[in-house]
Formats: structure tokens, sequence, C-alpha cells
């Protein structure tokens, strides 16, 4: 079973009890591979889309959106520390009926499946933009790979698909963030810091920026992360209070890097393709960054693009692996949940959608999901009876609950937008 023992995030190192008390730095990791949600393709469909339409205009939402993540991601990753159980566990153990608990595994299935089909079609438009390939042609390449990784994660071990998986975030962060640095953006850029909409087309593509930042199944994910990290902290002599302050910076790093890059990505769409036409999809993006900043920087891009798709795959079928044992008592082994998950983005591409556009309704459907993960995670860790001495303060609860409020309202006001046709 993947990410089950404790040896699964140790980096290699030899076990606790062998160490005596470990250094803070071992205590790091759950929320780095956890952060690998923030920065799939989705992810860049969205912000790109965001940059390239409406200039700065939502560069806000990117930045609230990465506020918000740092809190529901330390909640969650406190709810596992401190039960043992990951957040899809409690909440099944605390569903009166297996109607209701069915009932909520396939919402929650559903968001974990939006999240495979956009790194499956980011990945497929990668290669398409590198090499030619024919999109469905590049969607089953690029599930041969996530697969292959996700063999090596079982089979491996830890130490090399770790090595493997920050390779490719460095190459995520180098591609995405090279175009800025050889065009850095005006002071105009901060007037996108005042929050702000302008039509309905700002709220669908806010809805889908906070959909792939705040990530209905990393949150799922995270609790399970360092459920399995910490599972032996007792015996290895781990206070929980120690654990919780390494948690905390373990939060900020992942973040402050997954931040730094979407607010790049949308940065180098407002400034460098801004008015351009055909820039709202991946490929005209791609095209006019080469005829801006050159094809070295385009090629970079679409390597991390490429990347983005494979990086996040073990975290998005983990994460549905454990909604699914967690909710209903069912492990279905992540290699084969991959290969199901596959054919849905294949579908997709070979009836010819477009696949910026299959990959930003990807991510409302992930915003849709948000509220379902965040509400009963705010609600469990302000429970004493859940927590304990370890339950929230009454000012993260409610900073917890308006967080949860604005993004279910954000969502009412999207649904009214769109059946209203405004």
């Amino acid at each position: 079973m993947p990410f089950r023992s404790a040896s699964v995030y140790s980096f290699g190192m030899p076990k606790l009890a062998a160490l005596g008390r470990p250094r803070p730095l071992w205590l790091l990791g759950p929320a780095l591979v956890a952060g690998v949600a923030y920065l799939d393709p989705g992810n860049v469909a969205a912000n790109m889309t965001a940059g390239a339409r409406f200039g700065y205009l939502l560069l806000w939402v990117v930045v609230l959106g990465n506020l918000m993540a740092w809190l529901i991601q330390y909640l969650s990753a406190k709810l596992g520390i401190v039960t043992g159980r990951s957040l899809p566990e409690v909440l099944g153990e605390r569903f009166g009926s297996r109607a209701g608990r069915i009932a909520y595994w396939l919402q929650a299935e559903a968001v974990a499946m939006a999240t495979d089909v956009a790194e499956v079609i980011g990945g497929a438009v990668a290669l398409w933009l590198l090499f030619d390939i024919p999109l469905v042609a590049g969607g089953a390449i690029t599930g041969a790979i996530s697969m292959a990784l996700l063999w090596m994660q079982t089979r491996r071990g830890p130490k090399v698909f770790e090595v493997v998986v920050t390779g490719l975030l460095v190459v995520i962060a180098v591609g995405f963030t090279a175009g800025v640095v050889v065009a850095p953006p005006g002071a105009e850029a901060l007037g996108g810091l005042v929050p702000r909409f302008e039509g309905p087309d700002t709220v669908l593509l806010a809805a889908s920026i906070l959909g792939a930042t705040v990530m209905p199944h990393a949150i799922y994910a995270h609790s399970s992360l360092t459920r399995d990290r910490f599972q032996h902290r007792e015996r290895d002599g781990l206070a929980i209070p120690r654990l919780l302050r390494a948690t905390r910076w373990d939060v900020s790093i992942a973040l402050a890097i997954a931040g730094t890059v979407n607010v790049a990505i949308l940065v180098l769409a407002a400034a460098n393709l801004a008015g351009v036409e055909g820039t709202d999809s991946l490929e005209g993006a791609h095209a006019a960054i080469g005829a801006a900043l050159g094809a070295g920087i385009a090629t970079l891009f679409a390597v991390g693009l490429l990347a983005s798709g494979l990086a996040s795959t073990a975290v998005g079928a983990y994460a549905g692996s454990e909604i699914m044992q967690g909710l209903v008592k069912v492990r279905v082994p992540v290699t084969t949940r991959r290969l199901v998950t596959l054919v849905p983005a294949l579908v997709i591409l070979a009836l010819g959608v477009d696949p910026t556009l299959a990959l930003v309704l990807s991510q409302v459907v992930l915003s849709f999901g948000i509220p379902f993960a965040l509400v009963p995670l705010v609600w469990l860790t302000s429970r004493r009876s859940v927590l304990g001495e370890h339950v929230n303060r009454w000012w993260t609860t409610a900073l917890g609950a308006l967080f949860a409020l604005a993004l279910v309202t954000l969502n009412v006001l999207l649904l009214i937008l769109t059946l209203t046709g405004a």
C-alpha cells in the first residue's frame, strides 16, 4: 500500500529511534508533497487565462487563495497529526448512514477525478507543444509515464521517487518563472491587489483560480500524509506541539513556493500576453510567449507544463485512493486508479474539446468541491472532543469559517451568473 509506512517520507534517512531526537529539518516534508497539487496544469490554465484576458485584475485572487490555503492546509495537517487519522477516515466514522457516506464519497471522488483529468490534459498539451504529438497520443503517453512514477513509488520506495519529484518541482519553478525574470512587470501590477470583478467571466475565472489553489483533494491528502509520516510519533518521542510548530514552517515553505510560481504565471501573461489574440489558450499563450520573449522561454514554459502534469499525479492518485478507503472502506491500488481515471481525459481529448477550456472547467469543479472538504475540516478542528487540548483557537475557527463562507458565496454567485447567462 502506498504512503502507509512511517519510512515513506523519511527522505532516505535512518529511523528516528536510531537517531534520537530528530532535527527540525527532518520534520518537514508532508506539506511539500501536498504542495505539488498547487502547481498542476489546472493552475497554469486558470492563471494564464486570467492574466491574458484581464491583465492584473485577478492577481488579488491568487494571493488571497494562497493565504486561504495556508490556514486550510495547516488545519488538515493538524487533524492528521493529533488524531492519527485522515479527514476522510474521521468523516467516514461520523456519517450516520451508509447512503450519506456514499453520496459524500461520490462528490469527493469527482473532485479527485477532475484533478486527474487536468494532469493528463496538461501533459498532452505540453507534449504537443514540444514534439507535435497528437493530443490523444500525448494523453496516453502522459498516463503511461504517470503509471511508471506510481509504480516506482510503490515498488522502489520513497528515496528515488522523492528525488524525481523534487527534480520535477525545480523544472516547474524554472519553466514558469523564467519569463518573469526576463521581462519583469511594471508598477501597474500592484493595482491587481485591489479586490474587484468586471463581469461574470471574471467571476468564473476567480472560481477557477480558487479551485486550482485551494484544492479539495489536497485537503484530504494532507491529513493522510501527516498521519502516515508521524504515525509512530509516540514511539519516536515526538511531542505534538513540536510537530505542529514544524508543520507551520512546512506549510509556509510549500505555499511560498507554490504562491510565487502561481503569481509568476499570471503576471507573465498579464505583462506579455494581454490583448494578444489567441492567448486565452495554452497553445496560443505558448506561441505568444515565443514571439514576445523568444523560443527558449517558450520551450521552458512547455517543459514546465509537462513537469507539472507528471509531478502532480502521485498526490491526485493518492488522494483519490485515500478518499475511497476512508469513506467506503475500499482500497484500490493507485496504479489501477490511475488507469481508470485516464479514460475520461482521453475521451475529452478524442472529442476535440478545447484543452484549455477543459482545464479551466476542471478547476471550477474543484472550486465547487471546496466547501464539502473545508466546512467539515473547520468544524472538526474546532471540536475539543476531536483534538482535545490542540483544538482551534476561536479566531482560527472564525477565520476558517469566514474563508468557507466566502468560497461558498463565490460559487453560488457563479452558478447564478452561469444559469442566467449574465
